[in-house]
């Protein structure tokens, strides 16, 4: 034990909550099977150690105090339960057998586990496939409701009840918490890597808010990408952790100091992270060589080509055309003919990446999305067409809700006035 000031002991609990109480959740719920009495416990385990710890010490080893503690919380509100409902005997009896210590060898291994576990079970194809995104963000990541909503342009009430439908369901099947068998793998794989990307897209460009990025979210995700590696290392799991690294690669270059987002064109590559490109373009090749990649294995190689190039003038536009050709045949969507449409325009120049924005937007999907309304006011504003370039900037503006998109769009329509 340590002694510390209450503000000292504050700040830590602050700490182990912000990092680690997504895996102390995570175990708690393989404990319990209940999402609700394992955040109950939680919490009640963390305002014990704010009471606590100032006058007995700080535990030499706090995460496995904290739920050790939050157990014997919840074994006491299931005595309480049990009065009423004798089925909750059994659990109780389970729960009272000696689960870990500060001196246990394989603990993070364990905790580990455990998220895998969680993710797995948010992931269950039982569940539907919108309910995958808000119960991981919310039980692996720990965003709020407010912030998941937010996200999703939806109502907090809306992804309330879309998250307690999901317990429900887990509840009522019953979903086992667990990894699946090496044999169920492969048909459960892919949703888990949709929402480990959708996990990192939502930190490497907020749908909302103050900031650009939310560095806890992409660092969770690239987390969350090591950790399947090692439990299946297939070409696309490798190639998904590629692909996050080498776009995190450039997070110091995104803003200026002062929180303006800067294009890609723009940026001071000698910011983006060396270390992270290396490891992502060594996982690339390995993903590659197995020729059994996929979509995010291709999007990997697009950002390998931009990260190897010393500016966006040098960059081989005409290699990245060809890996979105090759990406729409096996992934088509309109997002990525928006981005294929914007390397033609590098390569043949913004009137032949016009006509094809055009086309993609006629086609109705992307009606509502800010950047396709940018990316045809950049074309705009490059071929000089001043007042439908300012028309289609105001457009997106009027559809983002990030506060540094929304500067950056208004400081193009001031200077094109």
């Amino acid at each position: 034990m340590s002694e510390r000031s209450t503000e000292q002991i504050r700040e830590l609990l602050d700490s182990l909550y912000r990092v680690d109480s997504g895996r102390i959740l995570a175990t708690l719920i393989r404990l319990l099977g209940d999402f609700d009495l394992a955040e109950e416990a939680m919490h009640e385990a963390f305002a014990a150690a704010l009471s606590l710890w100032p006058r007995s010490g700080v535990p030499g080893n706090p995460r496995p105090w904290l739920i050790s503690t939050a157990r014997f919380k919840a074994i006491d509100t299931l005595r309480r339960r049990a009065r009423f409902d004798v089925s909750q005997d059994e659990l109780v009896r389970s729960l009272e057998t000696p689960w870990s210590s500060p001196e246990r060898s394989n603990e993070e291994d364990s905790l580990e586990d455990d998220r895998l576990r969680l993710i797995f079970t948010c992931c269950h194809p039982s569940l539907a496939p919108e309910a995958h995104v808000a119960l991981t963000l919310r039980e692996v990541c720990g965003l709020t409701t407010e912030e998941i909503a937010k996200a999703f342009l939806i109502t907090p009430r809306t992804l309330a009840q879309r998250i307690v439908r999901a317990k429900a369901r887990i509840r009522e099947t019953p979903i086992l918490y667990e990894v699946p068998t090496p044999q169920e793998l492969p048909e459960r794989l892919g949703a888990v890597l949709q929402v480990i990307y959708l996990v990192f897209n939502e930190g490497y460009s907020a749908a909302a808010g103050a900031e650009v990025t939310r560095a806890e979210l992409t660092g969770e995700a690239i987390r969350l990408g090591r950790l399947l590696i090692e439990l299946q290392p297939e070409p696309e799991v490798i190639g998904l952790l590629s692909l996050m690294l080498l776009q995190e690669s450039r997070h110091a270059a995104r803003t200026s100091p002062t929180g303006e987002l800067i294009l890609l064109e723009n940026q001071d590559r000698s910011l983006w992270n060396r270390e992270q490109i290396a490891e992502g373009v060594a996982l690339l090749e390995k993903a590659l060589k197995s020729r059994r990649f996929g979509s995010y294995t291709l999007q990997a190689a697009i950002a390998a080509v931009h990260a190897e190039a010393e500016s966006a003038a040098v960059t081989d536009w005409r290699q990245i055309v060809a890996l979105y050709d090759r990406l729409l045949r096996i992934h088509p969507s309109p997002v990525v003919l928006l981005n294929r449409a914007v390397a033609i325009a590098m390569c043949d120049g913004p009137e032949a990446g016009l006509t094809l924005i055009d086309a993609v937007l006629e086609h109705g999907e992307l009606a509502n999305y800010y950047l396709a309304h940018a990316a045809r006011a950049d074309m705009y504003r490059r071929l000089g067409r001043t007042a439908e370039a300012r028309s289609s900037y105001e457009r997106a503006l009027a559809l983002t809700q990030q506060e540094p998109e929304r500067q950056f769009l208004q400081e193009r329509i001031r200077q094109l006035k």
